[in-house]
């Protein structure tokens, strides 16, 4: 009876604590994982260091772990924003970037000093489609442990500006229907119908919203849908 007791605790635990846990990292602010500061990881081992003890063991006060969550959470909030204020304790709390390439010849002592090695220099450049390093101007590891590469001018791409050619912008998706899923109010923010999307439909020889499983308009203005249920034929043999 004990054992089953402890059970229920243990989910009741989880049930409560998942979405306190979610509330507590929507406070505390949108970081990439692969970008997190020192700092910052820190605190996410932390927290899942309090937050699993307190599933794991029945017999720790609730509270006491609420209490401690929203307490990591404020001094996460307090040390962002004295870093923010003051310069000199953002650099104590974090990286510098660090240059490991200028002007085609690897910094070794610089690349000794945050403890990586060659071959970990020369993947991250290949990673960014450098494979000679006399090719490259600059190249930095940022605070997050990633890499920025600047070529050197004669080795850059060409660029419509080069050939003195007029930019139009990029063009990008605006999802109006998610499987077979009209998103209405997206619809009425780019001010437009359920009469002007049967049109575009009608258009494609499509008769009911529910038929697809994309459906976007660009943001000139063009509209463009995905079928279910259709077969991509010569599909790539691509296999890990």
């Amino acid at each position: 009876m004990d054992l089953l007791w402890d059970l229920l605790k243990v989910l009741g635990r989880i049930v409560t604590i998942l979405p306190f846990l979610l509330a507590i990292g929507l406070f505390m602010g949108k970081r990439s994982i692969g970008e997190l500061p020192v700092f910052d990881f820190l605190v996410v081992l932390v927290l899942g260091s309090v937050v699993g003890a307190d599933i794991a063991d029945p017999n720790i006060n609730h509270i006491h772990t609420v209490v401690a969550m929203i307490a990591i959470a404020l001094l996460q909030k307090f040390i962002v924003w004295s870093k923010l204020r003051n310069r000199k304790l953002g650099k104590l709390l974090t990286f510098e970037p660090t240059v490991v390439v200028f002007n085609g010849e690897i910094v070794e002592k610089n690349i000794k000093s945050i403890n990586y090695s060659i071959d970990n220099i020369l993947q991250m450049l290949r990673e960014k489609d450098v494979y000679h390093i006399n090719v490259v101007e600059l190249a930095l590891i940022e605070a997050n442990g990633s890499m920025s590469v600047k070529l050197k001018s004669e080795k850059e791409r060409i660029t419509r500006e080069d050939f003195h050619l007029p930019y139009r912008g990029g063009g990008y998706d605006i999802p109006l229907i998610l499987d077979g899923k009209l998103q209405k109010d997206i619809l009425k923010r780019l001010d437009k119908n359920e009469d002007w999307l049967e049109n575009q439909l009608r258009a494609c020889g499509i008769t009911s919203i529910e038929n697809i499983f994309y459906g976007a308009i660009t943001n000139q203005g063009d509209f463009h849908c995905s079928v279910k249920g259709k077969k991509v034929s010569n599909l790539p043999p691509i296999q890990n």
